[in-house]
């Protein structure tokens, strides 16, 4: 009886997060695909055909008939959704090696510090969360704003003339994204290296491996399931991000989170915002479920 408990015990607490990968993502998912093959209309929702089920088995039968791909040929035809695709995709590339390029420092002096001073450290990276987003976008738009506070001390050290024209480019856009997601790369990457055996480093350096060559070859590559979980962490929602670069970026940023604001909010067209909401997820999920393959794979060959 004890056995069947546990037993009973250990399904339930598996099935807790397949249940809310059901309740919050895959229904939801389903729901916005449904409205993809949807077509725009006057109505309240702004979509047609909505699921009507006091009409019973045929009225759902009639809905399903009426379901087309049109919203997905319309963003294959206009170059105005590849194009925000590609600059998304390039701006959170570029973004996610710069914010690795300032994090992996940052982790790594965090790993080789003190034990006692670590906590104090990882409060200090951690601190930024405190605050709302929001505040902190815009107190970016007070430092880098022609007038603003980076412009006044260039030009009080006399290392510039006139104001510098950051605010409203996409050099705003990739400080705002650094600024922003540098918390999530440096805490994976500090997870790994703290758990590394620098012995490891050291005996490399004994046998005569320079010290660069050691901590290339042995350091990096055991922080490397930290490096690939943090830029993870830092693509995905850079991808998408809307906030940023709406508000540094300025107008004329080019950007699929945008994009989808645009035609969900001003447009009122839910069908095409949710085609391009699904192709973006898509996007998104399909390499990373690829990638964790070839993973599962290199690992079986290895053992």
């Amino acid at each position: 009886m004890q056995k069947f408990i546990a037993s009973v015990a250990s399904r339930l607490v598996i099935a807790v997060p397949y249940f809310w990968l059901l309740i919050f993502f895959l229904i939801p998912f389903i729901i916005v695909f449904k409205i993809s093959l949807s077509e725009v209309a006057m109505s309240i929702p702004p979509y047609a055909p909505a699921f009507d089920l006091s009409a019973g088995w045929q009225g759902l039968k009639d809905s399903f008939g009426q379901f087309s791909w049109d919203n997905y040929i319309w963003l294959v035809e206009d170059p105005l959704y590849y194009k925000a695709y590609l600059s998304s995709l390039l701006i959170a590339a570029v973004s996610t090696v710069l914010t690795l390029i300032v994090g992996y420092p940052i982790a790594y002096g965090m790993a080789r510090a003190p034990a006692t001073i670590r906590p104090t450290l990882l409060m200090l990276v951690i601190l930024p969360f405190w605050t709302s987003f929001l505040i902190r976008v815009y107190a970016w738009i007070g430092i880098l704003k022609p007038e603003g506070l980076l412009n006044q001390f260039l030009m009080w050290a006399h290392v510039i003339d006139t104001p510098l024209n950051i605010l409203n480019t996409n050099t705003a856009i990739f400080i705002g994204i650094v600024y922003s997601y540098l918390p999530f790369l440096i805490l994976p990457i500090y997870s790994a290296l703290e758990k590394m055996d620098y012995s490891l480093v050291e005996a490399a350096e004994d046998l005569g491996c320079p010290p660069i060559l050691a901590f290339w070859k042995i350091t990096f590559r055991l922080s490397m399931p930290g490096v690939i979980a943090g830029c993870f962490l830092v693509f995905i929602p850079a991808v998408g991000e809307f906030v940023i670069p709406d508000l540094l970026g300025g107008s004329q940023t080019l950007m699929i989170g945008k994009t989808l604001w645009s035609e969900f909010f001003s447009n009122r067209d839910w069908p095409v915002s949710s085609a391009v909401a699904v192709v973006l997820l898509l996007l998104l999920i399909v390499p990373i479920v690829l990638f964790q393959r070839a993973e599962a794979r290199a690992q079986e060959s290895e053992k």
